[in-house]
């Protein structure tokens, strides 16, 4: 429930914050006519717009598990980083195509209102906060959807600085710096949305965890005692979050309840990872032959390629502690 608050109550300020931005940005730009703080408006607008549509999805991904979704709802996250990503393409492709259309026409307009530099100087300050924010809550909350945010935000904080330099440098006699500056920084925006869709798409696919995360999980089943071994071991996102599937080496000698508590001992360490949602471990006895070489997890475990070379098993008999 500290999660879902928390998710909600960001998105509702992310909403607000671009609502009185784009109201501000399109009073200015009614009154100068700055392709740049135009563009700007535009840029906040929306924001607005998929504020809305992060905070839907938000909502949807904080409700309790139920009948329907018995892991929860959080698998619908990287479809709203998805749609954020949408908008940051919109953006930059809209500011692009305004700024470049002005630069070949030459029919630059620029102002030197006052009005124009304060509302982008606390644009850029609103869009800092917005940031730092949403980063940190992103981090704490492992969202995906709140990560993507930050980093529009840090997009809009370059934007509305471009904007500011070319309103500035109509002060000074070069209005060019208007569309410049506008096309330069949306640039960096549609580098972002890329950066949004090359984040999230793992979590659609069923990419793998970093080795770190997967060393970590094999790590924590070896160190049960009566755990002499592991192989198969496969890490997946289903969503935001991980499942794991492994085959744990035991003795043949226990009995039913001694396998029991060993299989239980090791999904309970590994499902203590905060990244982790659900884990699936196999136990397999010595004696029916089972155990076996597995090159992959024994790189994870000690950090080196010790794939087998022209025949050769590096560990006859697969991974050991």
């Amino acid at each position: 429930m500290e999660r879902a608050a928390a998710v909600r109550r960001i998105g509702l300020v992310v909403l607000g914050a671009n609502v009185v931005l784009a109201a501000a940005k399109g009073w200015v730009w009614l009154d100068t006519g700055s392709l740049a703080v135009g563009s700007e408006a535009v840029n906040s607008l929306i924001d607005a717009a998929y504020a809305t549509v992060v905070l839907a999805g938000l909502y949807l991904t904080t409700q309790p598990p139920d009948s329907q979704h018995p892991h929860g709802h959080e698998r619908i996250e990287p479809f709203v980083a998805l749609a954020i990503a949408l908008a940051i393409f919109l953006t930059g492709g809209t500011i692009l195509w305004d700024s470049v259309t002005a630069i070949v026409s030459g029919a630059t307009t620029a102002t030197e209102s006052p009005a124009a530099l304060v509302v982008l100087a606390a644009a850029a300050l609103v869009k800092f906060g917005l940031y730092r924010y949403c980063l940190a809550a992103g981090r704490t909350h492992d969202s995906p959807a709140l990560t993507a945010t930050a980093l529009d935000n840090r997009n809009d904080i370059l934007t509305a600085s471009a904007a500011f330099v070319g309103v500035l440098g109509a002060r000074f006699g070069f209005p060019i710096l208007d569309p410049v500056a506008a096309a330069m920084v949306s640039v960096g925006i549609l580098i972002t949305g890329v950066e949004v869709v090359r984040d999230n798409v793992p979590y659609l696919i069923g990419g793998a965890p970093s080795d770190e995360l997967q060393s970590t999980i094999i790590r924590r089943a070896l160190a049960h005692p009566d755990v002499e071994g592991a192989h198969d071991v496969i890490a997946h996102y289903v969503g935001p979050e991980i499942d794991v599937s492994l085959h744990i080496e035991v003795e043949g000698d226990r009995t039913l309840s001694e396998a029991h508590d060993i299989e239980s001992a090791v999904v309970a360490s590994i499902r203590a990872l905060d990244a982790v949602d659900d884990v699936f471990v196999h136990v397999d006895p010595k004696e029916l032959g089972e155990w076996k070489v597995d090159p992959e997890t024994d790189r994870l475990v000690h950090g080196a390629d010790t794939r087998p070379t022209n025949g050769d098993d590096p560990t006859p008999d697969g991974v050991r502690e």
